[in-house]
């Protein structure tokens, strides 16, 4: 990490890699001093030991051009707002929770800071921001070794298969990125001079964007999922949990004895919670086939 750091970020770094390391235990029993009895010694030190991975998932968006210090700080600001909304009792280690918060939040502040994708930042927009050009160019070269030539049109429609984003913000996309503003041709300052901005394109591998994108829906359909729970009765939650939401699934037979009900009129109220899930997220519309696309 050390050679994308000045030397005051590498102090930092170092600070950061001495804190404690914490167990299972401990980790719990300080979100839970925060949560409860909002002990700001627990928070404090349960984001001291998490430090390191918010500057670890920094750095994988230096390539951007973004300064390093500012970067950390987003990342830290996304690690505070982890231990703010952690649950402890759900039983998830609270940096597997966390790295998604701290993702989001350095790819909020990247895009925030390009001037060529102020105007938008939808999930779609994002995910052709960080990633179109490393698509395109993958389409171009297996064309290329096919002895083929794809022109605009049909790019921008591979394009639009590969990443399930409308065709439209495609086209769209490409015109910022081929902007005025933004050359993926123009070279680097500073310590990367003589390098261009198209040097630092991912691999094509899974990228952080994609990952913190994908997080991102993710969050958003669990959210509107727990909304849709909430309408439900006490005994159609327990029934829709036991049954759908848990790694080893309760027979209808089980949760009748326990709720003095027959299997039949369990299965009854499993399909009537769903009927009732359902017409609450058919409020989101679009938004929600998007996300399950």
């Amino acid at each position: 990490m050390a050679r994308y750091l000045t030397a005051p970020e590498q102090n930092f770094s170092r600070r950061a890699m001495k804190a404690e390391m914490l167990d299972a235990d401990t980790e719990r029993d300080l979100a839970v001093a925060w949560r409860d009895h909002r002990d700001e010694e627990a928070l404090h030190r349960l984001i001291s030991a998490y430090m390191r991975l918010a500057i670890s998932q920094a750095a994988k968006f230096k390539r951007y051009g973004a300064p390093m210090n500012d970067l950390i700080q987003e990342a830290g600001l996304g690690l505070m707002k982890a231990a703010e909304k952690f649950d402890p009792d759900r039983g998830v280690r609270f940096s597997t929770y966390a790295v998604w918060w701290i993702k989001a939040s350095v790819q909020e502040y990247v895009m925030r800071n390009w001037s060529l994708v102020r105007t938008g930042s939808t999930s779609s927009q994002k995910s052709l921001f960080f990633n179109m050009r490393r698509v395109q160019a993958r389409f171009e070269r297996e064309a290329a070794a096919r002895g083929e030539r794809l022109d605009r049109d049909q790019l921008h429609h591979k394009i639009a298969t590969e990443l399930r984003v409308p065709l439209r913000d495609v086209d769209m996309m490409n015109g910022r990125l081929s902007g005025s503003d933004f050359s993926l041709n123009a070279q680097q300052s500073g310590e990367d001079e003589g390098r261009e901005w198209i040097d630092t394109l991912a691999d094509e591998g899974e990228t952080t964007a994609e990952m913190v994108g994908e997080a991102h829906d993710q969050m958003q359909l669990k959210k509107w999922i727990a909304d849709a729970m909430s309408g439900l009765s006490a005994r159609e939650r327990l029934i829709l949990r036991e049954r759908k939401l848990t790694d080893d699934p309760r027979t209808l037979e089980s949760l009748g004895d326990e709720l003095s009900l027959s299997k039949e009129r369990v299965r009854q109220l499993e399909v009537a919670a769903f009927g009732k899930m359902r017409k609450t997220l058919e409020q989101h519309g679009e938004a929600l086939s998007s996300l399950l696309h």
